[in-house]
């Protein structure tokens, strides 16, 4: 899928208008609805190309953040064999009581794969597990950027930040 046919894809099968609450708590009158293309095959099966893309020799994980970060970091792992984590957000209060779902070791190198980023928010919680964990985050990716703060906030936080795509590349017009 060529990056035109992505953003047409996303676009149509995610885009909504409205007024929508966002988890940062800040009001839009769009939604990118995650799970309405994640759910989707193709597109999936494209964004874990393109997330391959960022992988380099010394990352040794992939990572997403529940929940939708989840199938993102499977479409990923599936396209370059590496292994993948979950991590949760917060401890189940049952069974093991994980915060962390998968394998990750003092010194592993962490591809973060995100969804939609506004803040920045989630990402930079799923990282502080990672690090916490004695792991490196080498880099956090997300899917669409909407420009509001992620990257600074990613950046400022001592993280490298990148985008597949932005709100500008969806043709979506400043409108918050």
């Amino acid at each position: 899928m060529t990056t035109e046919e992505l953003i047409k894809r996303i676009k149509e099968t995610a885009y909504l208008e409205g007024n929508f609450v966002l988890r940062s708590g800040k009001r839009s009158k769009y939604y990118l609805d995650k799970y309405l293309f994640e759910t989707c095959p193709d597109i999936l099966k494209a964004l874990g190309k393109e997330f391959a893309k960022y992988i380099t020799d010394d990352v040794t994980l992939i990572a997403g953040a529940e929940l939708g970060g989840v199938a993102l970091a499977a479409a990923t792992a599936m396209e370059t064999g590496k292994n993948w984590i979950i991590i949760r957000n917060t401890k189940k209060g049952y069974g093991t009581g994980k915060l962390v779902e998968g394998v990750l070791k003092p010194g592993d190198v962490v591809l973060l794969v995100e969804d939609i980023a506004t803040t920045g928010g989630q990402v930079l919680e799923a990282a502080k597990v990672i690090t916490e964990a004695g792991a490196t985050v080498k880099k956090i990716v997300c899917v669409v950027d909407r420009e509001q703060g992620a990257e600074e906030n990613v950046t400022k936080a001592g993280y490298k930040f990148e985008s597949i795509l932005t709100k500008h590349d969806l043709g979506i017009k400043d409108q918050d």
